[in-house]
């Protein structure tokens, strides 16, 4: 048997009122979903255990297999691995996020979206700059690096991650208890040092947001997982643009299948990411392949982009899939789901119960639901499950 877990990051959404009441998910044209829906198995998953904010690395460790409550140590240290930064015992890893701040409000979480190129010259820039024996910067892609402090500095600050406040005055939400005032200053100090850099400057001529300051979040020390074969006794890859996801991946043992050109955003590489999957899958047992795009439409709050990421996610990577799993001489299982919705009325992460399917190429077994969403998914057979119960689901259905 083979497995292949696709997954569409921040897919689910709320019923919209300028699609007639309908989701993303129920308004978009998905037929490939839809057949893996009316095919197989149907049901509900709660990613986001209780106690946990609702982020995409909870959500995914749970997909992957690795309930948090167990193996959960905070975002950032899972996205150095990705990164090839060491960390050591004392050290705790911040998420390093390059946003854009005007009139005193967080306009953009993303500095639209900046180009890795443009971002690593600027990180580089306060690295040298704001570097001291106690921190120092790390690029990473686009507009998500990472700041490593030293002898446990800032382990129990507290930091509110930049999606969830776009539009609110930044200083209200500056880090806050144990050491918040040392980050709070670092992040004011980055906005001296970015305001009028060369790269910044071209951003504004070009109409483009600017990365005005740091915004730093998601801190923990590094983790420790049990190997994924050891768990579940098979071998797997993980494909994704995300350092977090590929981190995760990294802590768990799996191939992490670096792919050129992808993004994580709408103009990701989802040809070359899809042929990378049925590559690996002549040598693994199971591939995880996920895409970032619906949830970044998601916190834009844009309608037209969310569709167009599901679209895109369905015709570019399920379908392929899909096609490739009906042609193989051995039995293929594929888990379709997001890992938590990114609603457009709220654009951020919200801790609701997701929809998944599961289709077995050499067992068609039906439970009567005809399409992939929100509302079909709660009639599934499968009920409600906790989501790192779902890959244990897969390997030993008979």
């Amino acid at each position: 048997m083979k497995y292949a877990v696709l997954i569409g990051d921040g897919m689910a959404d709320y019923p919209i009122n300028k699609l007639g009441g309908k989701t993303i998910l129920q308004t978009a044209q998905t037929p490939a979903m839809d057949y893996i829906a009316s095919h197989g198995k149907n049901g509900l998953a709660k990613t986001i255990s209780d106690g946990f904010p609702p982020g995409s690395d909870v959500a995914n460790m749970s997909i992957l297999g690795y309930d948090p409550a167990v193996y959960y140590s905070g975002r950032a240290p899972l996205e150095a691995a990705s990164m090839g930064v060491n960390l050591a015992a004392d050290d705790v890893a911040f998420r390093c996020n390059l946003i854009t701040i005007e009139h005193g409000r967080i306009k953009d979480y993303s500095a639209g979206h900046i180009s890795s190129e443009e971002a690593k010259i600027l990180i580089e820039t306060l690295d040298m700059e704001l570097s001291t024996e106690e921190l120092s910067f790390y690029p990473g892609i686009s507009y998500r690096h990472l700041v490593v402090a030293r002898k446990n500095l800032g382990i129990d600050t507290k930091c509110t991650p930049p999606h969830d406040i776009t539009g609110k005055k930044f200083e209200e939400y500056l880090p806050g208890g144990k050491e918040g005032n040392f980050f709070s200053d670092l992040i004011k100090a980055s906005m001296a040092v970015l305001e009028l850099h060369p790269v910044n400057l071209k951003r504004v001529e070009e109409g483009k947001n600017p990365a005005s300051s740091i915004w730093v979040w998601g801190q923990g020390y590094a983790p420790k997982f049990t190997p994924f074969q050891e768990l579940y006794g098979k071998t797997g890859t993980i494909i994704s643009a995300v350092d977090l996801l590929k981190g995760i991946g990294i802590y768990a043992g799996l191939d992490v299948i670096e792919v050129e050109g992808a993004t994580g955003y709408l103009d990701t590489n989802y040809e070359g990411k899809i042929s990378a999957a049925i590559e690996a899958l002549k040598t693994k047992d199971l591939v995880f392949v996920h895409v970032e795009a619906p949830d970044e439409a998601g916190h834009e709050g844009s309608i037209d982009k969310k569709l167009k990421a599901v679209e895109d996610f369905d015709s570019r990577i399920v379908a392929p899939i899909l096609k490739h799993a009906e042609a193989s001489d051995e039995p293929f299982t594929i888990l379709i789901l997001p890992d938590h919705p990114t609603p457009i009325s709220v654009k951020t992460h919200t801790r609701d119960p997701i929809p998944f399917a599961v289709y077995r190429t050499d067992k068609t077994d039906s439970d009567g639901v005809m399409t992939f969403d929100e509302e079909s998914a709660k009639k599934g057979s499968l009920g409600l499950v906790k989501a790192s119960d779902l890959i244990k689901m897969l390997v030993k259905a008979k």
